[in-house]
C-alpha cells in the first residue's frame, strides 16, 4: 500500500506578475500576467526566446529591476510579499535566501580583485566572516564547486580564469550564504559543451547536497531536458504553457511550444561538385606565441596555440573546426587570413600567400570575409545598416557600372531583410536581423572564402535554424568556401562537409563529417560528442 503523495513546500509563489516599463511617456508591457510557483528542492525551468520576458521576470523576485518599472501582481518568498517590500526587507533576502547567477561571469566579477577578496565581500557583508574563518569558507566554496587545488586559485584576478572555472566562482559566491533558491539565469549560454556539461551536473549535484531550488532561465531545451522537473514556456511576457519537463517534451500542447522543440538545424550540406576548385590549403601551419622575458626580452619558451594544421577547402564546401575555448579554432583562422603571423605555407586560390604585404593583401581581402559571433559588438552603433553593408565597397570598390544604393538593396533581399530598412540603425533590429546584417556586409564583396566563427552560438534556437539554411543556401548559389569554427555539434553536423576537431593547439581528428560523427576515433571527440548528445550515439540526421 503506498503512502500519500506529498507536495513539496512552495518556496516561491509568482501570482499575476504584470511588469510594464516607463518609455518616451508610454508604459510598455513585458511580463502580463505570469503565475508559477517553485517547490522545495524543485528546479523550475522558464524558456523561451530572447524578449519573452524570462529574466525580466527573475529579476523581479528580488526586486532588482529598474526605477523605469512599474510592477503589479505578487511575488512571495516564503509566504512574506516581495512586490512593494521595504529596501531592509529586501536586502536581507537578497543574497542571503535568494542567490542569482549571471550569464557572462566576466561582467558578473570584478576585474581589479582577486577571486579571495571578492568571495570574502560576500561573506563580511552578510554574514559577518573575516580572516582565517573567511578563508576556510572560501576555500570549502571553491571546493565545493569543482576548483582545483583551490589555495592556488586565491591570488588569481577573473582574467586568470578559464570561463568554466570563472562560472564556478560565480556559484560559489551565489551559495556563499546559504541560499534556499538560486536563480540561474541562462549560465551555460556562453561555454563549451564539455563545460556546461560540468556546469548542469554540479547544480544538480548541489541541489541534491544542498536541498536548494532552481529557477533555471534558458533558451536551450537540451538544458530543460536535462535538468528541469518542471517547465514555464514563455512568449511575448505571457506563460503558454507549464508542466512537468517529462509531459511537456512528450507532448507539447501550445504551437510556440511545439516550435521551440523543433527547432533544431537538421539535415546536411548541399553536395560538394566533383570539378570544385581549391580555394584555401594549409600545410602544417604552425602558430607560436614567443614568451619573453628579462630586460633584454630574451624569448625563454612559448605559447604554442596551433601546431601543425593542414587543410583543404573547396569551393562550395565547409570545414568545420571544433573544439573548447583555447584550444586553437580561432586563432588558426586568423592565421589563413594573414592578420597574424604563421610559420608554414598558406595557398589561396592558388598563390602562396605567406610573406605577402599589406598592398599585395588589399586586392586580396575582399575575397575573404569574416562573420563574427556576437553581431552588436561588431557593427558600429553609430552608423547605419546601407552604411555597415556598404564599408566594404568604400575600401574596394563598386563594380563597374553599379549603383551602391541598389548594390545594399540587393543583398539585403537575398539574406532575408528589408531594403526599406537600411537608414536604420543596429539597435533597432533583433538579434537576428543584426547577424543577417553582418552576414550581408560579407556577402556584398561577393568573397570566395567566408570565416564563421561562431555566428550562431548567441542566437536562440529558432533563429540558429534560420541562419544556418541562409548559410547553406548563399553557398549554393555562391560556390562559398567556409571555415564554420563552433563549439554546437549540432550546428557544424547541419552545415559541415568535413570536420577537423582542435585541443590545445594540436589537430586530434579530422574527416568527412558523417564518418566523424558516426565514429569517433579519438577519446576527445568522444567526449565532445557525449557532452553535446549525451551518452547514446549522436541522432541521425
Amino acid at each position: 500500500m503506498t503512502g500519500p503523495v506529498t507536495t513539496p513546500k512552495t518556496v516561491l509563489e509568482v501570482k499575476d506578475l504584470t511588469i510594464r516599463f516607463r518609455q518616451d511617456g508610454r508604459l510598455i508591457e513585458a511580463v502580463k500576467g505570469v503565475s508559477f510557483t517553485v517547490g522545495k528542492g524543485e528546479t523550475v525551468a522558464l524558456v523561451g526566446e530572447s524578449g519573452s520576458g524570462k529574466s525580466v521576470t527573475a529579476l523581479s523576485t528580488v526586486a532588482l529591476l529598474p526605477d523605469s518599472a512599474d510592477v503589479s501582481g505578487s511575488v512571495r518568498y516564503n509566504g512574506a510579499e516581495m512586490v512593494g517590500a521595504a529596501e531592509p526587507a529586501l536586502r536581507k533576502v537578497r543574497g542571503n535566501d535568494i542567490s542569482f547567477i549571471f550569464q557572462e561571469p566576466m561582467t558578473s566579477l570584478n576585474p581589479l580583485h582577486t577571486i579571495e577578496k571578492q568571495l570574502a565581500e560576500s561573506l563580511a557583508l552578510h554574514q559577518g566572516l573575516k580572516g582565517d574563518t573567511a578563508r576556510a569558507r572560501i576555500l570549502d566554496l571553491l571546493h565545493k564547486v569543482g576548483i582545483r587545488d583551490p589555495e592556488s586559485r586565491l591570488d588569481a584576478y577573473p582574467h586568470q580564469l578559464s570561463g568554466g572555472q570563472r562560472q564556478r566562482v560565480m556559484i560559489a559566491m551565489a551559495l556563499a550564504n546559504g541560499p534556499e533558491l538560486l536563480i540561474a539565469d541562462e549560465p551555460t549560454t556562453a561555454l563549451d559543451v564539455t563545460i556546461q556539461a560540468q556546469i548542469l551536473d554540479l547544480l544538480a549535484d548541489l541541489k541534491a547536497r544542498e536541498g536548494l531550488s532552481l529557477l533555471f532561465i534558458t533558451h536551450d531545451l537540451g538544458v530543460v531536458r536535462r535538468i528541469a522537473d518542471r517547465v514555464c514556456v514563455m512568449q511575448n511576457g505571457h506563460i503558454v504553457e507549464q508542466g512537468p519537463a517529462a509531459a511537456v517534451f512528450a507532448n507539447p500542447q501550445h504551437p510556440y511550444t511545439q516550435k521551440l522543440l523543433a527547432a533544431e538545424a537538421k539535415g546536411g550540406p548541399n553536395p560538394v561538385p566533383a570539378d570544385a576548385p581549391e580555394i584555401i590549403r594549409t600545410d602544417h601551419l604552425r602558430v607560436w606565441f614567443p614568451i619573453q622575458r628579462g630586460l633584454l626580452r630574451r624569448t625563454v619558451d612559448h605559447v604554442k596555440a596551433v601546431n601543425d594544421a593542414s587543410l583543404t577547402v573547396r569551393a562550395g564546401e565547409t570545414l568545420g573546426i571544433v573544439g573548447e575555448s583555447g584550444s586553437g579554432k580561432t586563432t588558426l583562422a586568423l592565421a589563413i587570413l594573414r592578420l597574424i603571423p604563421a610559420k608554414g605555407p598558406i595557398v589561396f586560390l592558388g598563390q602562396d600567400v605567406q610573406g605577402w604585404g599589406n598592398r599585395q593583401m588589399r586586392d586580396l581581402r575582399r575575397n575573404m570575409q569574416v562573420v563574427f559571433q556576437d553581431p552588436f559588438g561588431s557593427l558600429s552603433p553609430r552608423m547605419t545598416v546601407e552604411e555597415i553593408i556598404a564599408e566594404g565597397l568604400g575600401v574596394h570598390g563598386v563594380e563597374p557600372g553599379r549603383d551602391r544604393r541598389t548594390m545594399v538593396a540587393e543583398i539585403m533581399t537575398e539574406v532575408g531583410l528589408d531594403p526599406a530598412a537600411m537608414a536604420r540603425y543596429p539597435h533597432e533590429f533583433s538579434g537576428g536581423q543584426r547577424q543577417r546584417i553582418a552576414i550581408a556586409r560579407a556577402m556584398i564583396l561577393r568573397p570566395k572564402l567566408v570565416v564563421l566563427d561562431e555566428p550562431t552560438s548567441a542566437l536562440d534556437m529558432t533563429v540558429q535554424v534560420q541562419i544556418v539554411d541562409l548559410l547553406r543556401d548563399l553557398q549554393r548559389k555562391h560556390g562559398l568556401a567556409y571555415l564554420f569554427i563552433s563549439h554546437d555539434l549540432r550546428v557544424v553536423r547541419a552545415l559541415s562537409h568535413r570536420v577537423m576537431v582542435m585541443k590545445n593547439g594540436d589537430v586530434v581528428e579530422a574527416g568527412p563529417s558523417a564518418t566523424l560523427f558516426a565514429n569517433p576515433q579519438s577519446d576527445y571527440t568522444r567526449a565532445l560528442m557525449a557532452a553535446a548528445f549525451g551518452p547514446a550515439a549522436p541522432p541521425a540526421v
